[in-house]
């Protein structure tokens, strides 16, 4: 049995490759970006106005006096989207811009109209002025925002909404992705049903379908192979020697990965050419996993436990970094919280707790280990928003400890940075 620390090494390390494609930027959302994204455009586009107001040269106001205004003639008026070439623009003139209009080139200040006088008040054909204005007051510049080349993201960042929205604005049309791993999910065992109304010697399936509702909003594609029976070690065999070779990335069950009488994934998977591999891990919940990769082939294989949280921890703490390894997202960080209450575990063995993190008053953030923690207990996994990472080497947890904490990926999209 080796530890957490030597499993996630061997992780890292089988890291198989995912091809790029190209995809349109409106469709990327939840997606990660496989090449740096550069601004193909200066953004803004031109010199513009902040505000509704009038735009006049600077230089026509530097000898003004604040006892005598001094007119300037209204040439026209100029809306966002409006071409800004004005011709013959003379002394003491201006032009009404609308937020967002381009700054014709003779002009180069801004007055908000909340700040003009008007003369005469009925027709406003002049606006009065009587002090001086500096150069490019209440102008935004060509490029301030984005200049041409500079970068927009990086390779491995998960597209936002934010992202849709600078890849619009700046006529970002195409950009590359990774392809999402293919998933291919199999529970096991003969007390595995998807009937609703079952015998209370039967479990209803539920491992497949938490799993495939990450895939909803989530990093990879879900496909449901369904259940294997405890007699099905050929019927397995002969399924992975076939979808190796095809489209599936990762291969993933459910139970079968102990040392029981039906527990058969392990003595199928060691038949099988491997590069990397792992059974059991000094873990809890979760002990039984297993991992391989398959020799000379960009293909992967995870055993999770069968139990539910044994599943959850799993998927959580060893078959979700991978997915970010293999996409090229950098390694999460975790949370550092205040532990609220004791705790004690085995000495040698890292736990994944399921927890409630909170907040004080003065933003201190706390975080409580709740009641429930076997593996097959669902309710403490519906009441935590986080999990706590308890390492080995350490048996007593003492409240006031800082702690590890990491966000249920279910809950929490924030998790990539």
């Amino acid at each position: 049995m080796i530890n957490y620390i030597t499993a996630k090494k061997i992780l890292k390390k089988s890291k198989i490759k995912m091809k790029d494609e190209l995809i349109g930027s409106l469709k990327s959302l939840n997606r990660i970006c496989s090449k740096s994204i550069y601004s193909p455009s200066n953004y803004p586009a031109g010199n513009n106005s902040a505000f509704d107001g009038y735009a006049i040269k600077s230089d026509d106001t530097k000898n003004f006096n604040r006892k005598k205004y001094k007119k300037f003639k209204i040439l026209k008026s100029i809306a966002a989207g409006d071409n800004p070439k004005i011709k013959n623009v003379k002394k003491f003139e201006s032009v009404e811009l609308m937020t967002g209009a381009l700054l014709p080139k003779q002009f180069d200040a801004v007055i908000p109209v909340e700040k003009i006088k008007f003369y005469p008040n009925s027709k406003k054909k002049y606006i009065l002025l009587n002090k001086r204005v500096k150069k490019h007051a209440n102008v935004r510049f060509l490029g301030s925002d984005y200049k041409k080349k500079d970068l927009i993201i990086s390779a491995g960042t998960l597209i936002k909404s934010s992202h849709i929205l600078a890849f619009k604005s700046l006529g970002i049309k195409n950009i590359f992705v990774k392809k999402k791993p293919k998933i291919l999910f199999y529970s096991t065992g003969n007390e595995i049903s998807e009937k609703n109304k079952i015998n209370n010697w039967k479990v209803r399936n539920s491992n497949s379908h938490y799993i495939k509702s990450l895939s909803n909003n989530f990093l990879f594609n879900f496909v449901d192979g369904g259940i294997l029976r405890d007699k099905d070690s050929f019927f397995l065999k002969k399924i992975l020697t076939k979808k190796i070779l095809s489209k599936a990335d990762i291969i993933i069950t459910s139970g079968a990965v102990s040392a029981g009488k039906y527990d058969f994934i392990p003595e199928v998977i060691k038949k099988l050419k491997l590069s990397n591999y792992f059974k059991n891990v000094a873990i809890r919940p979760g002990k039984p996993i297993l991992f391989a990769k398959f020799k000379n082939k960009e293909k992967s294989f995870f055993g999770l436990p069968g139990n539910p949280l044994s599943t959850a921890a799993c998927f959580r703490f060893f078959v979700y970094p991978y997915l970010l390894n293999i996409l090229g997202v950098k390694a999460e960080k975790s949370l550092k919280a205040r532990l609220k209450n004791n705790f004690r575990k085995k000495n040698n063995f890292t736990r994944f707790l399921k927890c409630k993190l909170t907040s004080t008053r003065n933003g201190n953030l706390i975080v409580e280990v709740l009641k429930g923690q076997e593996s097959y207990k669902i309710k403490s996994f519906i009441k935590s928003n986080t999990w706590g990472l308890f390492e080995a080497g350490k048996s007593t947890f003492k409240k006031g400890q800082l702690i590890n904490c990491y966000n249920n990926i279910e809950t929490n999209k924030n998790i990539f940075y």
